[in-house]
């Protein structure tokens, strides 16, 4: 299985090298299916959503397609997703985005499609491949999900946690300090990265790539 485990996407020349040493593609030989599924219940200014496709786009690859797996039925998503090279999950909300992986179904197609194609996270999308959506750090560190009670289980494709935006000004806990003593009494290991960083996988092999800065716990 390959992943690229991103905070805020394609954000600059060292994660875009790193996706296309996962596709073994070159960008204009590269079709990528954009699932915008989990920005859907986020309000407010997207511009964050916009300039994701943008540096997509400036990748120059040969397709870029987007489907909303909660908005159309299967029979006009799958055949989108069999046909892509990278499966690109944008940021927005992890329960939502978990919650329409298993209703679609998807959840129990992906093992299957990631043999011969490329998971690409953004934020959100990133977080969802951890064991569980960890709501005492989506409550704490980031403020949201307040109003869940319960611990969703994720994709569980590898065997950390996977927290973005580190330093972000949109997220004021999101300070090493802070992290580290929210989660103190967590034992999994904890990786934390600023938009500017991404965690590459090929099957248990791990490596950052980063431009910016981040940080591992445990």
């Amino acid at each position: 299985m390959k992943l690229l485990l991103t905070s805020g996407g394609i954000t600059n020349k060292s994660i875009a090298d790193a996706l296309f040493s996962l596709t073994e593609k070159k960008p204009e030989d590269t079709t990528l299916i954009f699932i915008p599924t989990a920005a859907n219940v986020e309000t407010g200014n997207k511009d964050w959503f916009i300039n994701d496709l943008i540096n997509l786009k400036k990748l120059n690859l040969k397709s870029i397609e987007i489907t909303d797996i909660s908005a159309v039925d299967e029979k006009i998503w799958k055949p989108s997703i069999e046909g892509a090279d990278v499966l690109f999950f944008e940021g927005g909300n992890t329960y939502y985005l978990m919650e329409w992986l298993n209703k679609s179904g998807l959840t129990k197609m992906l093992p299957d499609l990631l043999k011969n194609k490329v998971y690409v996270g953004v934020s959100a999308g990133s977080m969802i491949t951890n064991k569980d959506l960890s709501l005492k750090i989506s409550q704490i560190v980031y403020g949201e999900d307040l109003d869940k009670n319960y611990e969703m289980a994720g994709l569980n494709y590898v065997n950390f946690y996977f927290l973005p935006h580190l330093n972000s000004p949109y997220f004021i806990n999101l300070r090493e300090n802070f992290i580290k003593n929210t989660c103190k009494d967590i034992s999994e290991k904890i990786y934390v990265l600023d938009d500017e960083s991404a965690i590459k996988i090929v099957n248990d092999k791990i490596e950052v790539v980063s431009e910016g800065k981040w940080f591992v716990i445990n």
